[in-house]
């Protein structure tokens, strides 16, 4: 998966790119030949993904500002005059928007308005991929895989601030960028979908491979907190090559993507935590589960399903990896990152991947 040179010499903006799944996607266009401006906070650990593969050292331009802050939004665009942008920047946990709803609602959603806002009025930015997440539909718990039309809505401060990104995103789109419009404003923006991400360099709280380490680390059993809960489960390379696979469409075709995107893994991918947990333990080779699983926890979906279909027929995207395999692929990078050169260790995987 080369993207034909289509991002080698480009300036590509990505917020949150101190994050898991932003400091991947650093890494991944910076080996393709992009020019990386990255706009975060700073990382949450010292063992992050972003710290530890010293990416920020690398790229173009590694800046450190809130995307609830509008006005530096604005500056950070015009001063770098970004072509593509990647919006990833957010309050991406659960359990703690139920202890900070206001502030997941402002960073998620008035952070995506005023991405958009700075996005629309840089005259060199042309593509913009907002990512949010498969918990922005409104979730009935039902046995079938969600499609991109379903409604928005959510349960949850966080699940509902991401539905609310998505009608952000549509009224933006509609009203200000529309693609019937595009000879008279030049922008191509679409929303993308995905699932449960893992991968090496993840230490957030409350997400089930994290969790797992640091009980291997430090020699204690793994805590399963929800045994039962279902999630579609796919390695953080797998959406991260369907975003830049839609934004390269975009650059190409900047009129006919413009909408939303489900990027999650094989139906056969959607299986319970105790399983995920089971397997990362025999693909680390120690590790021991233990069930907490708390009937009066607060509320999060059980059931989760993306149909995936629209970007298999028209992008042409397909999952490569099964469960197992993106937890072997994982497992690798948590066995191998103390002893080895971070950046070349995910330059590695980032390779064995694009090679299946």
């Amino acid at each position: 998966m080369t993207f034909d040179n289509s991002y080698k010499g480009k300036r590509v903006l990505i917020t949150g790119h101190t994050g898991f799944k932003g400091s991947w996607l650093s890494i991944w266009l910076h080996e393709l030949g992009a020019e990386v401006i990255g706009v975060a906070l700073e990382p949450s650990t010292l063992k992050d993904n972003f710290v530890l593969s010293g990416i920020g050292s690398k790229i173009k331009a590694d800046l450190r500002a809130d995307i609830r802050d509008a006005a530096a939004m604005r500056r950070i665009f015009e001063e770098y005059q970004p072509e593509i942008v990647f919006h990833l920047a957010a309050q991406p946990l659960v359990r703690f928007s139920y202890d900070e709803p206001v502030d997941t609602w402002q960073t998620n959603v008035m952070g995506t308005i005023n991405v958009m806002e700075a996005f629309r009025h840089c005259k060199s930015a042309k593509v913009a991929v907002m990512i949010t997440t498969d918990k922005c539909y409104e979730n009935r718990e039902q046995n079938h895989a969600y499609t991109e039309d379903e409604p928005m809505g959510g349960y949850d401060p966080y699940s509902s601030s991401k539905g609310a990104c998505e009608i952000a995103i549509s009224s933006w789109r509609r009203s200000f960028m529309h693609p019937d419009k595009y000879a008279k404003h030049g922008k191509a923006i679409a929303s993308v979908r995905a699932g449960n991400v893992i991968g090496g360099g993840d230490w957030a709280k409350d997400r089930i491979i994290p969790d797992c380490i640091r009980a291997i680390e430090a020699g204690q059993p793994i805590a399963i907190r929800n045994r039962h809960a279902v999630r579609p489960w796919q390695h953080v390379l797998e959406p991260l090559s369907g975003y830049m696979l839609l934004a390269q469409k975009m650059w190409e075709e900047p009129t006919k993507y413009c909408e939303g995107w489900n990027f999650g893994p094989k139906m056969d991918a959607v299986v319970p935590v105790w399983d995920v947990a089971s397997m990362l333990t025999e693909a680390y080779g120690k590790g021991t589960l233990l069930d907490q699983t708390e009937p009066n926890a607060v509320h999060e979906a059980n059931l989760l399903m993306l149909d995936i279909t629209k970007a298999q027929t028209r992008l042409g995207w397909e999952p490569k990896l099964s469960t197992k395999e993106a937890i072997e692929l994982t497992a690798d990078w948590y066995k191998r990152y103390q002893s080895q050169n971070v950046y070349e260790l995910c330059v590695e995987e980032i390779k064995r991947f694009a090679n299946l």
